[in-house]
């Protein structure tokens, strides 16, 4: 995965072309650091999978 790949995939889950994304756990530090800096941060939420792959999701509403 490269930044414009993980861009373009985030972008996917926030306009719901996808309902859910996988980051496996070799991809998820340059993964994070792109989803960190995006303005609608808040509204993603990864839940950790045994053995370091984080499932997230588009929250309508930003977490606190």
């Amino acid at each position: 995965m490269d930044e414009k790949l993980a861009a373009k995939l985030l972008d996917d889950l926030r306009d719901r072309n996808i309902s859910e994304l996988l980051v496996k756990k070799e991809d998820f530090l340059l993964f994070r650091k792109i989803l960190v800096n995006r303005s609608d941060f808040k509204h993603f939420r990864g839940i950790a999978q045994h053995g370091g792959d984080v499932i997230y999701h588009y929250l309508e509403h930003p977490r606190s």
